[in-house]
């Protein structure tokens, strides 16, 4: 009986620090959804947006997208950097075309931005976990590659306003007040990272006013899987 209590005991205790080392470890995984002020699907993809952007392990960002104006709403947080970057995911994910609300999860899977079970099932599964930290330094945000990496990525600088309402006056949405989370107001690919340490700067004055968070986001080249992300609130 004194040996197997020896075993278990020894089994627990080997196994209690691979479990927090696991879940210390845990880098966010990054979320975007493509949606639009005229489109009636994409509030509910909105609001579960907001959900997701409170989880710790996340980072979730909303591209507003700006070919729904046309038809009788013109969004005021459409980017065609946004309507560029869906492409980028409509070609390497194999898609038939744009459509909204779409939510890519970790640069390499698409679902329909209310699909919370896909959601769920697609957040829980394994991926690349880099160090990306931001800091101020000075008039400059300064983003720090501690780690080294296997293989080039390419570094984009996302900045975001983390919530606003919106009166909807016309469009399929019209005389509805639409509330959006983590709206993205610039995207730059900052540049090509070789994978050893490195420190990287942006004037802090090239980010629009109105953003009150910024986000560095590394990824395989041609808009590939995700590899690491860090955050920075600016106000």
């Amino acid at each position: 009986m004194k040996n197997l209590q020896g075993i278990l005991l020894s089994f627990v205790l080997a196994a209690i620090p691979s479990f927090q080392a696991v879940a210390g470890g845990e880098s966010p995984v990054v979320i975007e959804l493509f949606t639009a002020q005229g489109c009636s699907s994409c509030p509910p993809a909105d609001a579960l947006l907001g959900e997701l952007a409170r989880k710790p392990n996340v980072v979730a960002l909303a591209y507003h997208v700006d070919y729904w104006d046309e038809l009788g709403w013109k969004d005021r947080f459409a980017l065609p950097e946004s309507v560029q970057r869906q492409l980028g995911y409509v070609r390497r994910l194999s898609k038939p075309g744009a459509f909204t609300p779409q939510m890519v999860i970790g640069g390499d899977t698409s679902l329909v931005g209310s699909d919370r079970r896909g959601i769920d099932q697609a957040l829980a599964e394994k991926r690349d976990a880099l160090a990306v930290v931001l800091s101020r330094a000075g008039a400059n945000l300064q983003i720090d590659l501690p780690e080294r990496w296997r293989e080039p990525l390419d570094v984009y600088v996302i900045s975001y306003l983390a919530e606003a309402t919106t009166p909807v006056g016309r469009g399929e949405n019209a005389h509805r007040s639409l509330k959006e989370f983590n709206i993205v107001r610039s995207i730059r690919r900052l540049d090509k990272w070789d994978g050893t340490p490195r420190q990287m700067t942006v004037p802090l004055a090239s980010i629009p006013a109105d953003a009150t968070a910024v986000a560095a986001v590394l990824q395989r080249p041609d808009q590939r899987a995700i590899a690491g992300v860090g955050t920075l609130s600016l106000r």
